[in-house]
C-alpha cells in the first residue's frame, strides 16, 4: 500500500489557518482510516523525536493536544500507541478557520456610531498577539444576506450587533443576528443595546454575559472593554491573559 504523507501542525493556541500553513509542520502522518468524526494514522517521524516533543509531553500529562492535519481539518489526540506508531484522532471544533476579526452588525442609529467608535478604540488600545480588525457589512435599502457577508460573519472571532430597538430591531441586524445564532457558538456573540424607555424585548434568548446595555457613550467604553476581554480570553490573544485558556 502506497504511503501518502500528510503534514500535521501542532496547535497549542488559536492561530489562523493561513498562518498555520506558512510555518514548518510538526508531524508527518500516513492516514490509515478516516471516519466522519475520527482519524487513525501512523506517525512517520522518529520515535525519539516524537517522545521529546512538547505536544507529546502534554499528552502524557493528560492535556488536550490538537493538530491541524492538511486536507482533513483540526483533530485532538485520543490515544497513541508508540509501539505500532499509531495515533487515534477525534475531530475537533477548534476555531483555527476563524480570522482575527470582529464583525459588527450596525444600524443607522446614533448608537451604532458610538459602538463603532468604542470598538475601534478597543482595537487600537489593546495589545494583541494577532492584529485585530473590525469588519462591517455594507448596508443596502433592502436588507439581505450576501455571500461575502456570510463568509466574514462566519469566520469572525466575535459577532457584535447593535440591537437598540426603536421600536423595532433593524432588519439587516435581525438577519445577521439570525445567521450568527445558527453558525456561531453562543460565547462568540455580543449584543449591545443603548438603554431607553421604549425598549422592545429581543425575540432570541441570549445569556446575560453576552448582553451589554449602556446609558451614555462615556459608559460604553469601559463596559465594552470588559466584555470583549472576557469573550476573547479563550483565544489567548490579549497580552495580559494567562496562557492556560482553551477555546474548547
Amino acid at each position: 500500500m502506497a504511503i501518502i504523507v500528510l503534514r500535521a501542525w501542532y496547535l497549542p493556541q488559536y492561530e489562523p489557518l493561513d498562518q498555520i500553513e506558512q510555518r514548518p509542520h510538526d508531524l508527518r502522518l500516513n492516514k490509515s482510516s478516516l471516519l466522519k468524526t475520527a482519524l487513525r494514522a501512523d506517525f512517520l517521524d522518529d520515535l525519539t523525536t516524537v517522545q521529546r516533543s512538547e505536544w507529546f509531553q502534554r499528552y502524557r500529562l493528560g492535556e488536550t493536544v490538537e493538530f491541524y492535519i492538511e486536507g482533513s481539518g483540526s483533530y485532538t489526540i485520543a490515544n497513541i500507541d508508540v509501539l505500532s506508531h499509531e495515533i487515534y484522532f477525534i475531530k475537533s471544533n477548534r476555531l483555527s478557520y476563524l480570522e482575527p476579526t470582529l464583525f459588527f452588525s450596525s444600524s443607522d442609529r446614533p448608537s451604532s456610531d458610538e459602538i463603532r467608535h468604542a470598538l475601534k478604540a478597543f482595537i487600537a488600545n489593546t495589545p494583541s498577539r494577532l492584529p485585530l480588525q473590525l469588519v462591517e457589512s455594507p448596508r443596502s435599502p433592502v436588507p439581505r444576506l450576501q455571500t461575502p457577508v456570510l463568509t466574514h460573519l462566519r469566520r469572525a472571532l466575535l459577532f457584535i450587533a447593535d440591537v437598540t430597538a426603536c421600536p423595532h430591531l433593524d432588519g439587516a441586524v435581525a438577519l445577521e443576528l439570525g445567521y450568527a445564532i445558527a453558525s456561531k457558538r453562543c460565547n462568540q456573540i455580543l449584543l449591545i443595546e443603548q438603554q431607553s424607555l421604549d425598549r422592545s424585548p429581543l425575540p432570541v434568548a441570549i445569556p446575560s454575559q453576552q448582553r451589554l446595555i449602556y446609558g451614555e457613550a462615556a459608559e460604553l467604553a469601559t463596559l465594552l472593554t470588559s466584555h470583549l476581554q472576557t469573550l476573547l480570553a479563550p483565544f489567548q490573544l490579549l497580552a495580559h491573559e494567562h496562557q492556560t485558556h482553551s477555546p474548547d
